[in-house]
């Protein structure tokens, strides 16, 4: 994935002063790591009568397609060669955007505060792009770019040049000459226009991607004539962000228009007194959701499994029906950090009698964890290879056998809901796996008829009515004949 960007210049003006704007030396070849690959920026040319730079973006194809069962831009499910065999690693689409945003962020912005003034001056401009998906081929390029200002270049690409017979393929190849916009203008046009024209983006689009058209359109999307297809498909055609993104705009045009200010015309509710409330963060809503589980089943002496640095553990402090608290995880740093958050060294000595840090492995056996009357593994399963689960449910469910465990893990269904989360990645480096919520569900029934427990599923976080929870909770209850028989 390509696109070159190029300027004009003489003495008094170099060309060079290109790099001051994008904030990257002429002279060095630089790589920024991106959430699907990595991103290169190098001057192909750099002197005062002319200054070229590019940007290269190389995709991590494996990743956006590893665990992601082919979900996303890639095909249907069973299209598995799809998922390997697209245009994702060279074409120009939400993925060039993205990248464009976060290595040229401050030229975006139209920030450079060693040339100021030359940040705010048209240049003499021409992008290259040398593959672009044109869902509406070279005349829609033409009527989105024109307006803005371009002189536009768009020629079709054809399938293939040894048989012309077949024709043009849907991408072209983009030339745009300016002499009358700045840097920043002409960044913000290919921000919101390279994923308008390919009519796909790799990620969740949710409310914020309304205020990024509407930040990135400001200026010139309010007046320009293919103003609702480039809103509809910048929003991946949702028709209520659609609606929104509308309304919005059409108040700007008013402002404009009357020569006032936004909030001066969208003056017909007063504006409320108390702020709005902050969403609970997931975090938080997982913990309440365990500590009412707990509660519901009366446990007083509770083992924390992969206790991290005691996050729930604080929690579990706070409630004095929690008589007994162990927190054990493999990781003696990890403990440590607890401890010096619990502040344990300071506790007073019958609150500190409550509570325990252990070092252990829940891949063996451990005497010390029988005898509890819970047990809680949140968010820990998805941290240990597939093939070393069954060692940690003999030694939690067959070994230990808490009257009650609670198991949290992350619904992989509802990671299209993750704006900033590319297609195919999970929401940890360190996880080895996510589950659906049918594979979360039958490995929990299978452990729950192994070991005598009966199992329940609950919901943790806001339910999509498509994908679920984000978080998905399983509720094992030891059953009073089975566990007879054991003992």
């Amino acid at each position: 994935m390509f696109l070159t960007i190029s300027t004009r210049g003489d003495a008094a003006h170099p060309a060079t002063d290109l790099g001051y704007l994008l904030h990257k030396h002429p002279g060095k070849a630089q790589k920024f790591s991106t959430s699907h690959g990595a991103a290169h920026v190098f001057y192909p040319e750099a002197d005062d009568q002319r200054c070229t730079a590019a940007l290269l973006l190389e995709i991590d194809t494996l990743a956006l397609v590893r665990r992601s069962k082919g979900k996303g831009r890639g095909g249907a499910p069973d299209a598995a060669l799809a998922q390997y065999v697209n245009d994702r690693p060279y074409a120009a689409s939400s993925l060039l955007a993205v990248a464009l945003s976060g290595v040229f962020s401050s030229a975006l912005r139209g920030v450079c505060t060693a040339r100021p003034e030359r940040a705010a001056t048209p240049l003499p401009l021409r992008i290259e792009v040398p593959a672009l998906p044109a869902r509406g081929g070279p005349e829609l390029v033409r009527r989105l770019f024109e307006p803005l200002g371009w002189s536009v270049g768009a020629e079709p690409v054809p399938l293939d040049t040894e048989f012309p017979a077949w024709g043009d393929s849907r991408y072209v190849r983009l030339v745009l000459e300016s002499e009358r916009l700045t840097l920043a203008e002409a960044l913000r046009h290919l921000y919101v226009l390279l994923p308008v024209l390919d009519d796909a983006k790799h990620y969740w689009v949710s409310s914020d991607e309304v205020d990024k058209l509407l930040r990135a359109g400001a200026g010139w999307l309010p007046g320009h004539p293919e103003q609702k297809l480039i809103t509809s498909r910048y929003l991946s055609r949702r028709w209520s962000l659609t609606r929104q993104a509308m309304e919005r705009l059409e108040l700007v045009r008013l402002a404009e228009a009357d020569d006032s200010e936004v909030e001066a015309i969208d003056n017909a509710v007063a504006e409320e007194t108390e702020a709005e409330e902050k969403p609970t963060p997931l975090a938080v809503q997982r913990r309440e959701a365990i500590l009412a589980a707990l509660h519901s089943h009366g446990a007083a002496r509770v083992l924390d499994l992969g206790c991290g640095q005691g996050e729930l553990v604080r929690e579990l402090l706070k409630d004095v029906r929690f008589t007994e608290i162990v927190g054990l995880d493999v990781s003696v740093r990890a403990l440590t950090i607890a401890s010096r958050r619990l502040k344990l060294d300071r506790m007073g000595e019958r609150q500190a009698s409550r509570v325990q840090l252990v070092q252990g492995s829940l891949a063996y056996t451990d005497n010390r964890l029988k005898g509890y009357d819970a047990a809680v593994l949140s968010e820990v399963i998805e941290h240990l290879d597939l093939p070393r689960l069954p060692a940690l449910e003999y030694a939690v469910f067959g070994h230990a056998r808490p009257r009650t465990v609670l198991v949290t893990t992350p619904n992989v269904e509802y990671n299209v809901r993750w704006e900033t989360l590319p297609a195919g990645h999970v929401r940890h480096g360190d996880h080895r796996f996510e589950w659906t919520r049918e594979e979360f569900r039958a490995w929990a029934a299978t452990v729950a008829s192994r070991h005598g427990y009966d199992v329940e599923f609950r919901p943790v976080g806001p339910e999509d009515p498509e994908v679920g929870p984000p978080t998905q909770m399983a509720v094992f209850t030891l059953t009073t004949e089975k566990e007879a028989k054991a003992a």
